[in-house]
């Protein structure tokens, strides 16, 4: 009796989430080469070597939008130009986002695209908010918090109905290797990897079922246009780095007052590699690009650090190639156990009849 619940509540939290988690699975794994991608389409625009103060493209972007609100800016690193993100009236009205592209050498403007709305130009970006939402908002985030949850308990009652199959399948037994076996056998060699995958993004989307998920939100974004740098980036960055050597910039934001702070992300080679390379570390400048405040990872909160730690674990961004294309082959075995669990349960039906 016990049994046939488990499998009532595996077969019901396969067929509920099924479709869910092949699209979840399909889009994650080739997210996993978000920025690669990225990287690859915008590398030969990169001559290297010197590359022009971040002061100057910054004045490039007012002179060429003088209404924009300037939001942040991503300096080359892996992508070979710099990448700006601004809301201008020019574009959607101010109210989306657009990309804007500069040459490392000459500043000048090699580029743009619209964000996640910009299907023709930011596919990636358009995958990306569509795994994290489906495009749905907020009722979005909440399906995609109820149907990690239920993935996760797919997974975990397959676990408890086939646990005795785990050594027949590990230890290569012929018996355990039939067609018809194919979704256990791929539930059990993906099972740590799935297990992950879902107890991350189940984290990740915990925020869901708080009561301040649900409340009415009166915030209008606002236009507004942004100010001229007060410092000199440059050499506020050599500043930093005289502080902190081993301290890489990778975004910066940019303050929208003169009373404002201007935040710098990045990390420090001596940051463990399971953190963020973008946003481990935070240092943030006054308007005369003086130091005023750190949060380095080490400055985070044991729950931050956790959450840093448990969003790198679940995008696979804390290695190379080879980590990039171990997510992409198991990412896709979630939606194999949805395919093979349905065809499974349309065999039953037909016994059944």
């Amino acid at each position: 009796m016990k049994r046939n619940f488990i499998f009532y509540i595996h077969s019901i939290t396969g067929l509920v989430s099924g479709i869910f988690i092949l699209l979840m699975s399909l889009s994650g794994a080739v997210l996993v080469f978000h920025e690669d991608v990225d990287s690859a389409r915008l590398s030969f625009f990169d001559p290297g070597g010197y590359r022009i103060p971040v002061d100057s493209v910054y004045r490039v972007i007012q002179k060429t939008y003088p209404q924009a609100q300037i939001s942040n800016c991503e300096l080359p690193g892996n992508k070979g130009a710099f990448s700006f993100f601004i809301y201008d009236p020019s574009y959607k009205n101010g109210e989306k986002v657009m990309e804007v592209f500069l040459h490392t050498q000459t500043g000048a403007i090699i580029g743009k695209r619209g964000g996640s709305d910009d299907t023709q130009n930011n596919f990636m970006s358009w995958l990306s908010k569509f795994h994290n939402s489906f495009h749905l908002d907020k009722t979005g985030e909440w399906l995609l918090g109820l149907f990690a949850l239920v993935f996760l308990l797919g997974i975990i009652t397959g676990l408890i109905l086939f646990r005795k199959n785990l050594p027949a399948v590990l230890l290569f037994r012929k018996a355990a290797y039939k067609r018809d076996n194919l979704h256990q056998l791929i539930g059990v060699y993906a099972l740590l990897f799935n297990l992950m995958i879902a107890g991350t993004g189940f984290w990740m989307q915990r925020y869901v079922f708080k009561k301040e998920f649900y409340a009415a939100s009166n915030y209008t974004p606002v236009l507004k246009t942004s100010p001229a740098l007060s410092f000199h980036f440059d050499s506020a960055y050599k500043k930093i780095k005289k502080q902190y050597p081993d301290f890489t910039a990778w975004v910066i934001y940019f303050a929208q007052s003169s009373a404002g702070k201007t935040a710098v992300y990045g990390s420090r080679a001596s940051n463990a590699f399971i953190h963020s390379k973008k946003f481990a570390d935070l240092i943030l400048l006054d308007s005369a690009g003086k130091i005023s405040g750190t949060r380095l990872i080490e400055e985070n909160t044991p729950s931050d650090k956790y959450d840093i730690i448990n969003s790198q674990l679940h995008m696979g961004r804390f290695g190379g190639a080879g980590i990039k294309i171990i997510y992409f082959v198991f990412g896709l075995t979630g939606g194999l156990l949805s395919i093979t669990g349905f065809l499974l349960w349309l065999r039953r039906r037909k016994e059944k009849k």
